[in-house]
């Protein structure tokens, strides 16, 4: 059985099904995150949005090492600099040319990241990098070079599920983008 084909078949047999143009579908969408996903129940969700998505793009997800801070009351300027090392390290992950998606609680809503995506693919430069940073965040420069923040509201959760519900909105975007329907 061969993973790299069953998924090759299925994405033909969607865009056949719903015509969709191969170069919009093969968008680069990747998927920065600090730290691990370590819950095998997120990762199983995770990977079934994973799979799902390689009908409509080329779908990769980046885990980076996050910032040890010693302290348990860090200062200000402690949690900054871990901040701005992975902050770095984020950005040198990012494809050239592909625009930012800055996961933080001052971004927009959901509504607009399907037509955000729409827009990337028809521009003909769609790459586009999601970020989730660490527990304490993201750098300012990486808030300033995002295209977009997105927030996927004012609560809170742990970045592991963080994860799996961006991967799913991220699914859900391509699909009302291919003009099917999404199951309610």
């Amino acid at each position: 059985w061969n993973f790299r084909y069953y998924c090759q078949s299925k994405a033909e047999t969607i865009l056949n099904r719903f015509d969709i143009k191969e170069e919009t579908a093969m968008q680069n969408i990747d998927l920065i995150c600090v730290g691990k996903l370590n819950a095998k129940y997120f990762a199983e969700g995770v990977a079934e949005y994973q799979k799902r998505l390689a009908a409509f793009a080329s779908f990769r997800i980046i885990e980076l090492p996050e910032e040890k801070i010693e302290e348990k009351n860090a200062s200000d300027a402690v949690v900054k600099k871990a901040l701005d090392k992975e902050g770095k390290a984020i950005l040198s992950n990012v494809r050239k040319g592909a625009a930012i998606v800055a996961m933080c609680i001052e971004g927009s809503n959901p509504d607009e990241l399907a037509q955000f995506l729409a827009d990337r693919a028809n521009s003909g430069a769609g790459d586009v990098a999601f970020v989730i940073g660490s527990s304490h965040g993201l750098s300012d420069e990486v808030k300033r070079a995002a295209a977009l923040k997105f927030s996927m509201g004012r609560i809170t959760m742990p970045h592991q599920l963080a994860r799996l519900v961006l991967t799913e909105q991220i699914y859900r975007a391509c699909t009302i983008n291919a003009g099917m329907k999404y199951h309610k």
